[in-house]
């Protein structure tokens, strides 16, 4: 089974076989790298370094929430539905899927129809999934429960 689903990957695939990559090629990717991580070290050492180094005085009053100067008024963990963490997590799954889509369309004109073929099956999944929760009523927002 998972040969099978193996070779159907595979099969459906893009693949480029008129580039050939050599190691030279990754030398920017590298310098970019480099550079991000090491603003990111520099950035945390020179913080360290400037910041002053003033005794922390802990009092119940420094410790409260505050938010655009309203005080606080009673207490913020009360339930939510779980509807909300639902569409969230829906959207975020959604999202990520139609990431895929971006390659798929800047190379659309150089592609045979396999990748075609294997973006028509992406779709149909995609679409499947989002029928799948809207007749589980994942999206319903109704009060009744």
């Amino acid at each position: 089974m998972i040969g099978l689903l193996f070779l159907i990957i595979r099969t459906l695939t893009f693949t480029m076989t008129d580039k050939i990559y050599i190691p030279a090629d990754y030398v920017p990717v590298l310098i970019q790298s480099l550079v991000a991580f090491g603003f990111v070290a520099v950035t945390m050492v020179a913080t360290h370094f400037i910041t002053s180094k003033r005794k922390r005085i802990r009092t119940l009053r420094k410790d409260e929430n505050f938010e655009c100067g309203i005080e606080v008024q009673g207490n913020a963990r009360f339930p939510f539905s779980v509807k909300y963490f639902l569409v969230a997590i829906l959207f975020v799954l959604f999202d990520v899927e139609i990431i895929f889509f971006y390659p798929w369309a800047i190379n659309f004109l150089q592609m045979a129809w396999r990748e075609f073929f294997a973006m028509l099956l992406f779709v149909s999944l995609l679409l499947f999934g989002f029928y799948y929760i809207y007749k589980k009523g994942a999206l319903e927002w109704n009060n009744d429960e």
